[in-house]
């Protein structure tokens, strides 16, 4: 029988934390391992209780989600960061992304998606609230425009495409999925394209994304 995920809900708003963590342990799979009221807290219990997945509020007091969630990233790599916001497009959703969480989801989500957005994170796979989603791929899209015909180090517009979506923390599979292309076909566009830009690795990938102009906006 496979344990429980273990999670940690960080939320300023008391009568919040305490509602998702009461949903979240009536769930089988499922075990609340603690709950913070700030990013500082949520450090602390990250550090004694070891969980699985934090589901993390971005706007909190002492430590935001962002800076807690880029913590969490560098001191405890082994435990996955999604973010639960008010709103789907806000700004800060994509410095969390860039920080490390492994996904955005609504405050409107309901328990099956949040349970199975908790599962995607702690597997290491990404989920998107819907507005993130749109915004991530039409600032993607905008990276390529005839305004930027001119790519750095002979990128093909598919190649910068694809150099995007890494940027915005997309894997090999989602990226396939939203350009309806194989998996395999993904795989050879990010060889090319690393060959052409030097780059090792996703992280090196992302930091060339981001000093050109080709990450998200």
């Amino acid at each position: 029988m496979t344990a429980p995920l273990r999670v940690l809900v960080a939320d300023d708003q008391q009568i919040v934390r305490e509602g998702l963590a009461t949903i979240l342990d009536l769930l089988p799979d499922v075990t609340v391992v603690g709950t913070a009221g700030n990013g500082e807290e949520a450090l602390d219990l990250v550090a004694r209780r070891r969980p699985d997945v934090v589901l993390m509020d971005l706007h909190m007091p002492l430590l935001d989600g962002v800076g807690a969630t880029r913590r969490i990233v560098a001191e405890q790599p082994s435990t996955a960061v999604l973010i639960l916001t008010t709103f789907g497009e806000d700004d800060d959703a994509l410095e969390a992304l860039r920080a490390g969480a492994r996904g955005v989801l609504t405050k409107d989500a309901g328990h099956e998606e949040i349970s199975r957005a908790l599962h995607q994170a702690a597997a290491g796979h990404m989920t998107l609230a819907a507005p993130l989603q749109a915004r991530l791929l039409a600032a993607t899209a905008s990276s390529i425009t005839p305004e930027r015909a001119n790519l750095p180090d002979g990128l093909t517009a598919r190649e910068a495409e694809v150099l995007g979506l890494i940027a915005a923390g997309f894997t090999n599979r989602e990226i396939a999925e939203r350009l309806v292309i194989s998996e395999t076909t993904v795989k050879t566009h990010i060889n090319h394209l690393f060959a052409k830009i030097d780059a090792r690795d996703r992280a090196a990938a992302i930091n060339y994304a981001n000093q050109h102009g080709l990450g998200p906006s």
